[in-house]
């Protein structure tokens, strides 16, 4: 399974770096962060490399599509948009926060209920989508996640879709807190397990 974290200058760490983490956990998977330049830096300035580039995008099996504080300005960028080629017949696209004006911006959205985070639901609703209150939605191939802290949503969904539910658990049972893992475990499953059996 090869997946892209796609991250723009501006991005925020939480959405990028913690679905790369979970999703790196699974055996034989290889998540990396695709972004268009060589470099990408984050809203806090961390500067990293990037382990692919957007022309690599149609080979990926999935794709997370970060948020940022640019992302308006890469919604707006034609030549930047015309490079993203996702394609949801195939591939496992999620998007967190403003990452889903992306999609929006892409037409990925137009028949599905899209989570996002309150700064960036004006944007999306522009953009012709329909938001709702809540943390996360999958709709086929396609999910969304609204908040900084909905990343594993987004990564458990991706896993149990990839690998099973078990697998699922078992990432999300490593990383969980000390004291609070079956908790953890049963209550990102709870968000996330509906959208699997539909």
């Amino acid at each position: 399974m090869q997946i892209a974290i796609l991250s723009f200058d501006g991005f925020n760490e939480l959405d990028s770096f913690v679905a790369l983490s979970l999703l790196n956990r699974v055996p034989g998977w290889h998540a990396m962060i695709c972004a268009p330049d060589a470099t990408v830096t984050s809203m806090n300035g961390v500067m990293i490399s990037a382990g692919m580039r957007l022309d690599t995008l149609p080979d990926m099996d999935a794709v997370i599509v970060g948020s940022g504080v640019r992302t308006r300005q890469i919604a707006a960028d034609e030549a930047v948009m015309a490079r993203l080629r996702l394609d949801p017949l195939r591939q496992l696209i999620g998007a967190q926060c403003s990452g889903a004006l992306l999609l929006a911006t892409l037409g990925l959205l137009e028949t599905v209920p899209v989570c996002t985070d309150a700064t960036s639901r004006p944007w999306v609703e522009a953009a012709g989508v329909r938001v709702i209150e809540a943390p996360f939605h999958a709709s086929a191939n396609i999910a969304t996640a609204g908040g900084c802290m909905a990343a594993h949503y987004l990564a458990a969904w991706m896993i149990a879709r990839g690998a099973g539910e078990a697998q699922a658990r078992t990432v999300i049972d490593y990383v969980a807190p000390v004291g609070e893992k079956e908790a953890t475990v049963e209550r990102i499953m709870s968000v996330v397990s509906p959208f699997l059996r539909a």
